[in-house]
């Protein structure tokens, strides 16, 4: 399929030129148009998404179709579904989506010369059973204890992931068991994860593809260390290499396809769950880097993480284009970064449950797609990516929603919340349900952010002359609301599964390939280069820059 400068097509400069004389009232439009609301909510799998609030009209989002319709997004899509080596840069096929699909589909796919799906199938058999182990007692630390505590250490994809789903999930996690995460090569990750814990008792999961990166494999020697001195402490086991042995055997399994490196850390190659490379690290958290969730929730709640993602996929795949949501959603993000000029975008999740949810949208979206060249490897002469981040609301309304709402920049926001709560309390003040209070603030913002307070309305409320323009409140800042019944697994794997293709939207759009992370590549590698220099070497010192040689005796003459 052809890479495409978007810009050059009849759809772009057409949308250019409506942006150049847009000039949308919010309040004037749901006036004027008592459908409004209604011609932009849509339902997604379990998921009800109302979009009125965002800077469109029906002009706008008909080219923005034709946009997606110039650019091939639909071939695009289908060639994904169909394991077709879309990423190109590293010759991959991009299946992410075949992690999720039901068993009855295997036979249906084959990539490479592989059923993908029996493939995938074969592993989550290996990991319930692993999981089930765990959760009944009956896989027991070297000493006969049961695991009371799971430590997945990873990084990136292996560590936000898993750790993002298990905080959303934590009603679902069976009690007695806990799960901890250490991505940081900072020693300070893994000794808070693990100092108060017991080493009889705790089991490692070491989450690494390669079974190479260096966070994790330095982690993973920490926790190993941590392990056996505590059990020597204990007088679980003797100072001997077979106890050593013995006890890392019980005490870690791992998440890697590299059998041999994992034979030679301790790890006994039965207890590796593996995954493919056609998995991107910030796509995995449905393969075997979720393992730990598994061990958490269980095979059932976990197949029902993975029905809500399949669901979701089945949404992008079959529905129309005028009623798909993570294409719109896609293309309202581009509409907003190529044309009317954001740079970020918000995602207020109102679910304490959801806090770590931005942070795992950071990586997806910036990492798949913050590139400065096409999938041909031209230059791109527009903006790709856009800066997510955010809070759990009500905590981000009484720190940054000021911008927002009265600042000088554009922040497009996606608001998540749910009808029913977890912890259903009542304030013994008011007599009113916390979960309604909380939802008010839901409803209150997307409201208060696209119609404003205008002058008049501040002056109505007798407010003084010079304080009029300080509490006035512009409106017009956009946002879409995203809600469903309630935050189990199946909905959060839709939620998941709908940032990942609205993701996919946006890059192919753009024309790169969001499937690849060379830019994570440079850093780590001058990591690596710099160690002499860091342990003393007068000639690596002074091969450095003068910056990088200032810093490094600032740390030689302190630490």
């Amino acid at each position: 399929m052809e890479t495409k400068n978007p810009t050059t097509l009849p759809a772009w400069q057409e949308l250019r030129d409506l942006a150049e004389e847009f000039h949308l009232d919010l309040r004037q439009a749901f006036e004027t148009d008592p459908g409004r609301a209604a011609a932009l909510s849509f339902e997604a799998a379990d998921l009800r998404v109302d979009m009125s609030k965002n800077l469109v009209t029906e002009p706008v989002v008909a080219k923005l179709l034709e946009l997606a319709e110039q650019t091939g997004v639909s071939e695009w899509r289908e060639a994904m579904f169909g394991g077709k080596h879309i990423n190109n840069t590293e010759d991959r096929a991009v299946l992410h989506s075949a992690l999720r699909a039901p068993a009855d589909a295997a036979g249906s796919l084959v990539v490479d010369g592989q059923d993908v799906v029996r493939d995938v199938h074969e592993v989550l058999t290996r990991i319930y059973a692993f999981a089930e182990s765990v959760r009944d007692g009956s896989w027991k630390g070297i000493t006969g204890k049961r695991i009371e505590t799971v430590v997945n250490i990873g990084i990136g994809g292996s560590d936000l992931g898993p750790a993002m789903a298990y905080e959303a999930l934590r009603p679902y996690v069976q009690p007695g068991l806990e799960c901890r995460f250490v991505s940081n090569i900072d020693p300070t990750d893994v000794g808070e994860k693990t100092k108060d814990l017991d080493p009889e008792t705790t089991l490692f999961i070491v989450a690494s593809k390669t079974f190479t990166t260096l966070e994790t494999l330095t982690n993973a020697r920490a926790a190993r260390a941590w392990l056996l001195a505590g059990l020597q402490r204990a007088g679980a086991i003797d100072g001997s290499k077979d106890a050593a042995a013995g006890a890392v055997g019980q005490h870690f399994v791992a998440v890697s396809t590299a059998l041999d490196k994992v034979a030679a850390f301790g790890i006994n190659p039965k207890n590796a769950f593996g995954f493919w490379n056609w998995v991107g690290g910030r796509y995995s958290v449905d393969s075997a880097v979720g393992t730990a969730l598994a061990v958490a929730i269980g095979r059932s709640g976990f197949e029902d993480f993975l029905a809500g993602f399949h669901a979701l996929d089945e949404h992008f795949r079959t529905a129309p284009a005028t009623e798909n949501v993570p294409l719109l959603m896609g293309l309202l993000n581009v509409w907003y970064v190529n044309f009317l000029g954001a740079h970020t975008h918000a995602v207020l999740p109102y679910s304490q449950y959801l806090h770590r949810f931005p942070a795992y949208l950071q990586q997806l979206t910036m990492e798949s797609n913050g590139k400065r060249v096409r999938r041909d490897g031209t230059a791109v002469d527009y903006h790709t990516g856009e800066v997510f981040w955010g809070e759990p609301g009500t905590n981000g309304q009484h720190a940054f929603y000021q911008l927002m709402h009265q600042g000088t920049r554009i922040v497009p926001a996606d608001f998540i919340a749910f009808a029913k709560p977890t912890w259903d309390l009542v304030d013994t003040e008011s007599g009113v349900r916390q979960h309604e209070l909380f939802l008010g603030n839901f409803f209150a913002q997307t409201r208060a952010l696209a119609f404003g307070k205008t002058a008049a309305e501040v002056r109505a409320e007798g407010t003084a002359e010079d304080l009029v323009a300080h509490r006035t409140f512009p409106g017009n800042r956009p946002s879409t609301s995203i809600m469903a019944a309630q935050l189990t697994p199946r909905v959060l794997g839709e939620l998941i599964a709908l940032y990942e293709m609205i993701t996919f939207v946006q890059g192919v759009i753009w024309g790169i390939d969001s499937f690849d992370q060379w830019g994570v590549e440079l850093g780590k590698a001058m990591a690596i280069d710099l160690k002499p220099a860091i342990a003393g070497s007068v000639a690596a010192l002074a091969a450095t820059d003068p910056s990088t040689r200032g810093l490094l005796q600032y740390f030689f003459d302190r630490k």
